[in-house]
Formats: C-alpha cells, sequence, structure tokens
C-alpha cells in the first residue's frame, strides 16, 4: 500500500467562494465529497437521488438535510427538526413502506427536554416536505440507532453496543425489552487504538445475507484508531458471522491522507456500483473536524464487500461515469438581511432562546452581547470546508444611553473559534483592540483612536499560520495587527472536543453590536 507524499499538495475542484470541492470535472473525483465538520453521514437511496444527514449537535434548527444525483455533489434541503430536544448525535435515515423516517439520538444539555441519552424518531410521507415528531421511543442510555426490517417482516432498531429492540408497525414505539445480540469483532491486541468501543450499526440486506456494519476503535485519538467492521447472518436473529478480512475500512498508517476512518454506511449507487460513506479526519488539518469520504466497494464471489479506494491518496471515477459538475455546496458569506440558523449559523453552547438574542435587518444583524469575554459569548460559528481561507466581517458597538459609565463593557469580534476553552482572533472595544489566542488574552493590545467604535476585520488562515488585520470603515488598506498565530493544535485530541476550529462572530456584555457583510473565500 502507497503512502501519501506530504510534500505533494493534492489538487480539488473549486466551487463557491473558491470552496474545494469533490468532483474534478474529469470524470473523477477526491474526497472529501463534503468538506468541514459533517460527522456520523446516514445516506439514503429514494429512486435516482440520495439524501443525507449528520450529526447537528447543538444546531438549533437542526438536522439538515442535503441531496444528490451522484454522491459526490451535494446540496443543501434544510434543517427538519426546528426544535431539537437536545444534542442531536449519529441518526439514522431509513424508508420503509413509503413513508420517511429519522432514528435520531438526543443528547442533555444546558437547555435540552431530556436528562440522559434518549433516541426519538421523527417521519415524513415526502422526504423534503414536514417533518412530524420528535416522538420519544424511551431509550436511555443508548446512541447510534441503526433501522432493519428482518425476514420476518419486523422491524428493529439496532444500537450501540450491539444491542437491539424491536419496533411497532408504524417505528413509532418499541415491542419488549433491549437485547444484546452482537459482540463485534475485535482486531489484535497491538493495534494502536483509542479504545473498543462498538457503535453505529447499519444494516442493509444483499442476495439474501443481513449486513451489520459498524464501528469500533474510536472516533478520534490515535490516526490508525477508527475503523469500520462487517458482520453477516441469513436471520434478523443472528447468529452474526465476522467478515474473515475485517475490517472494511481503516487507516494502517499516520502517514495516510485521511485518519481515524469510520462510521460507515453500504449503499448501492449509481450504474449498481456500491460505495461505503464515511467520516474521516484530515492528515495534518484534525482542526477540520470528521469530513465525509465516499469510496467504491465491489462484492467477493461469496459474498463480502471490499472498499477499492486504498489510502485515498489518488482520485476516483465518478459515480454513474461522466464529467458534469452539478451544484455543491453553500456560501458561508452572508448580508445578515435574513436568518440561516443550522445550514450555516450555528451558536455555540446555546441557551434555550439562544436565537432570540440575534435580529437581522437590512443594516446588518444586531447582536445582543452575552458573557463577559468571547469564551462565554456563546458565538455564532459557520463550518469551513478549506484548509486556507480569509474572511471579513464589519463590526460596530451600538451605544446605550441606559449603560452606567464605570458597569462592563460591550465588546465584539471575529474568531477562529474551537470551543470555549480554544480559540483566537480579534475583540474590539471602545478605544482598544485586543487579541486572543489559545483561548487566552495576548500579552498586548493595540491602542485606537479614542472613541472608536466600529472596525473591519480580516482574518487569514494558510494552512495552519494565522494573520490578522483591521481597517476603519471605509478605509480602502488594512492594518496588519502585529501578531502572527499558528493554530494546528486546535483539534478534538486537544481540547478533548468533537467539534472543529469554525470562523466565529460574537458579542459580549450588557449592550449590543453591529455585525455586517461577512465574506468568506478559501485561499
Amino acid at each position: 500500500m502507497t503512502t501519501a507524499n506530504q510534500n505533494a499538495a493534492p489538487t480539488w475542484g473549486r466551487g463557491l467562494e473558491n470552496q474545494r470541492r469533490a468532483n474534478l470535472g474529469d470524470g473523477t473525483y477526491r474526497n472529501p465529497v463534503m468538506g468541514g465538520d459533517y460527522p456520523d453521514p446516514t445516506v439514503l437511496r429514494v429512486g435516482d437521488r440520495y439524501y443525507l444527514t449528520y450529526s447537528s449537535f447543538e444546531s438549533s434548527p437542526g438536522i439538515v438535510l442535503w441531496r444528490s444525483e451522484n454522491l459526490v455533489d451535494w446540496e443543501p434541503v434544510g434543517p427538519t427538526c426546528p426544535e431539537p430536544w437536545g444534542s442531536v448525535f449519529a441518526i439514522d435515515l431509513v424508508e420503509h413502506a413509503g413513508r420517511y423516517y429519522m432514528y435520531i439520538p438526543f443528547m442533555p444539555t444546558s437547555w435540552s427536554r431530556v436528562d440522559a441519552p434518549t433516541i426519538a424518531v421523527m417521519w415524513a410521507d415526502d422526504i423534503e416536505g414536514t417533518w412530524h415528531g420528535p416522538v420519544d421511543l424511551g431509550l436511555r442510555g443508548y446512541i447510534d440507532p441503526g433501522h432493519a426490517v428482518g425476514e420476518d417482516g419486523e422491524r428493529y432498531l439496532f444500537l450501540n453496543g450491539v444491542d437491539r429492540v424491536r419496533l411497532t408497525p408504524d417505528g413509532l414505539g418499541t415491542v419488549g425489552e433491549v437485547e444484546h445480540v452482537y459482540d463485534g469483532w475485535h482486531y489484535p491486541e497491538d493495534w494502536v487504538v483509542e479504545a473498543y468501543s462498538l457503535e453505529g450499526p447499519k444494516h442493509v440486506q444483499r442476495d439474501g445475507w443481513h449486513y451489520l456494519v459498524s464501528a469500533v476503535g474510536g472516533t478520534a485519538g490515535p490516526a490508525t484508531g477508527h475503523m469500520v467492521i462487517v458482520a453477516r447472518s441469513r436471520s434478523i436473529d443472528g447468529p452474526w458471522e465476522n467478515m474473515p478480512t475485517n475490517p472494511l475500512l481503516r487507516c494502517t498508517d499516520p502517514a495516510q491522507p485521511w485518519w481515524s476512518r469510520g462510521h460507515g454506511t453500504l449503499l448501492e449507487g449509481p450504474g449498481g456500483q456500491w460505495y461505503v460513506i464515511y467520516h474521516a479526519y484530515e492528515n495534518g488539518h484534525a482542526g477540520l473536524g470528521r469530513q465525509i469520504l465516499l469510496e467504491p466497494v465491489d462484492w467477493t464471489e461469496d459474498g463480502w464487500p471490499v472498499a477499492r479506494g486504498g489510502d485515498l491518496t489518488a482520485p476516483l471515477p465518478l459515480p454513474g461515469g461522466g464529467s458534469e459538475q452539478r451544484p455543491h455546496g453553500v456560501a458561508l458569506s452572508d448580508d445578515f438581511h435574513a436568518p440561516a440558523w443550522g445550514w450555516r449559523w450555528t451558536f455555540d453552547r446555546p441557551g434555550a432562546d439562544e436565537t432570540a438574542r440575534a435580529a437581522f435587518t437590512e443594516a446588518g444583524l444586531v447582536l445582543a452581547g452575552k458573557g463577559g469575554d468571547p469564551a462565554s459569548a456563546s458565538p455564532m460559528t459557520v463550518r469551513a470546508p478549506d484548509r486556507s481561507f480569509r474572511v471579513e466581517v464589519g463590526v460596530e458597538l451600538l451605544s446605550d444611553p441606559s449603560a452606567p459609565a464605570d458597569g462592563p463593557e460591550t465588546t465584539a469580534g471575529l474568531l477562529l473559534f474551537f470551543n470555549h476553552r480554544l480559540f483566537l482572533g480579534l475583540e474590539l472595544a471602545t478605544g482598544r483592540l485586543q487579541a486572543w489566542t489559545g483561548g487566552t488574552r495576548t500579552w498586548g493590545s493595540e491602542p485606537l483612536p479614542e472613541g472608536t467604535r466600529a472596525l473591519e476585520f480580516a482574518l487569514e488562515k494558510r494552512e495552519h499560520i494565522v494573520q490578522m488585520y483591521y481597517r476603519a470603515p471605509g478605509q480602502e488598506e488594512w492594518t496588519h495587527y502585529p501578531l502572527t498565530l499558528e493554530c494546528s493544535g486546535y483539534h478534538a485530541n486537544t481540547a478533548n472536543d468533537l467539534v472543529s476550529l469554525r470562523p466565529a462572530v460574537f458579542a459580549a456584555g450588557p449592550g449590543s453590536a453591529r455585525i455586517s457583510d461577512f465574506r468568506y473565500r478559501a485561499l
């Protein structure tokens, strides 16, 4: 097996805002098919179209649905869950008897309606229409549901572990007790992995076999940890036979371009070719989060899947053939005339009514302050799909005549934000400019003309080097903030948080700020 040449820059196609895209326009594609943090993908084929969603965590509205005709070019349909009950983990999107279902793990948050992990279900008669629910299935303490239909015609839900429970015929309730049904495949003891963590069981039927496609090895941690394993049975009740060549997917060498490859779904793609779609971290760019990869799968004569993407250093044939580039992705730039929650903007650690802080006007977003600094301000974030990019935004501190002169000040700014403990960027206070790095204030600040309450900011990230700029509104030239930062360590293994490094805007303190003309461009 070859390994990636770390000195050779791979090439991608380019789309909206120069964002990288998988489709190269020559009949091939290069992973990721969705760049940026889109973990735990689940995909459903509906006729000649495919639908995808992923763990939306604390986004509200949540569970954004995407569609594609070739599994490579994806465009958003929109959020399907206006008011999530909690943080949304790995979903299973399925169809049964002409109706569509999403089985959803909700995790407790500071604002959630659940006090323990629980699994609920939503359903729709039109996959792009209105989704109903959620309905609580009462499955406390479980995650990673996987829907299945047995040879007996009964419906089941597989769970992490792997446990299983029978569903009612309408799929909106459970029957009987949860039972343990599969112990998983155990990798050799000398493999370097994070933890066993049997999770993400997905069910697929082919040629009279029931297949369980699961993940073991832990989601982050060592590059060689996460993997996809396969087992099969002639009956939904087992016994389950592990694939002799397990795992189906794994990063075997930290020099390879994609790490922690796991949480896969097997499905039939265009032209009858099978694929596995899953998530992974990009070597050297773990700060982008768990990105979505697509790999062709062949079947052996005795009915086992074989992934044929290798270490993913080379482009792969475009599903369905041809070389057309269809619409893909979403623009991140925003004039803030209308909300774009969930699929563009997400608050970090939101409260129950966090979006009430934001008022969208013709002059931009008026964002009420929260907390006393960027860490406690619940910044508004967007997913970045690129290794290198530039973001710009206008920030104006709005006056509050009722605020006491000696009270806490209102500040606002532009960040690259991993979580409330790890971020960098620029913060404007009246007449003063402050830089942050590593989640802390830096040793100095830049003086501004007395009374300055409005600036434009720019952050330019080239690979892991970040330069910061500012200027007064209406000025042509940018002033370089005299500090160059490095952000290669802003990722899950540093901060123990399964998110990504995202551009963000914030307002802190008792007042509010006007945020205007947010611009993103990949470099």
